[in-house]
């Protein structure tokens, strides 16, 4: 039997708070981990996050729709997923190179990215806030970039910026699709993310080195960190706006840089903390200024 929630606003805005939270457990779960590094990191939690989903999304609607939905689905939902898949590689691998408050704060610039790839690709226009913000967290990354380049952290903040871009592009693909009456429904193609993901990473893996522990906590992953969070937050969209969301996912960067810091001593750089600043700014900056344009 499909799984049906309504949410009043404020039930909403509080469960899209849990889902900031359990998007925010990457980094302290992997600083725990014993042998796994590099692409076995993401194959694990790929292939978990495809198999959570794969019991989920019956579950929720229905095993004949879930599979209706994907024999039948537009060619947007598998860019979409290719999209995601990129996503998730690029994070993890990140994750495994660089410090996690860097990670975090590079990949919240998913709605910069966006109004820019809009421009280039819709014809849309880009605001002047949203251009000072482009501005400021441009000065931002510059400063982080700047201060890591004597190390090979810089390297990681690299493969970092592939997960903005990855999630603006997978957005361009939606609203392409959408604008040809055609709608991506958000889970099926994180499932096929997942699975791209897993079965790209796995040659590189090899040959397999996790111990039962590594496993046990890709798997926490790949179902709390993702699977679940992403189809409440399929939920929390029927209720609240995008600027809302916007606004509420910056949450992650707080609560992953204080679990990191409390759950694996891993205190941030002064200049992640300065430039991460001047990036969260910008960006809770122009949020804040989309959200008081709807009202």
């Amino acid at each position: 039997m499909a799984l049906h929630m309504k949410l009043t606003h404020r039930r909403a805005v509080w469960l899209m708070v849990a889902v900031t939270l359990m998007w925010s457990i990457a980094g302290v779960v992997t600083r725990q981990l014993e042998a796994a590094r590099s692409f076995e990191v993401t194959f694990w939690r790929s292939f978990f996050t495809a198999l959570s989903l794969l019991i989920i999304l019956p579950l929720w609607r229905g095993p004949r729709a879930v599979w209706h939905q994907l024999r039948t689905a537009p060619a947007a939902l598998w860019w979409s997923g290719l999209c995601w898949s990129g996503m998730f590689t690029s994070f993890m691998l990140a994750l495994t190179m660089t410090s996690v408050a860097g990670v975090l704060v590079i990949s919240a610039l998913n709605p910069l990215f966006t109004a820019i790839l809009a421009r280039v690709f819709l014809r849309q226009h880009i605001a002047s806030h949203t251009w000072a913000a482009i501005v400021l967290a441009g000065l931002g990354m510059a400063w982080m970039f700047g201060a890591q380049l004597g190390s090979d952290s810089w390297q990681g903040l690299l493969v970092a910026l592939f997960v903005p871009l990855t999630a603006a592009a997978n957005w361009i693909v939606v609203q392409h699709a959408h604008a040809q009456g055609q709608d991506v429904d958000l889970v099926p193609s994180v499932l096929v993310g997942g699975v791209l993901s897993a079965l790209a990473t796995l040659p590189l893996a090899l040959p397999l080195q996790a111990t039962v522990h590594d496993v046990g906590l890709l798997a926490l992953l790949g179902l709390v960190q993702l699977a679940v969070p992403c189809t409440l937050l399929v939920i929390c969209a029927r209720v609240l706006r995008a600027p809302e969301i916007s606004l509420l996912a910056q949450l992650e960067i707080l609560f992953g840089i204080l679990l990191v810091w409390l759950g694996a001593g891993e205190r941030p750089g002064l200049a992640v903390l300065q430039g991460g600043s001047l990036v969260l700014g910008a960006l809770l900056m122009n949020e804040w200024l989309v959200w008081k344009k709807k009202q």
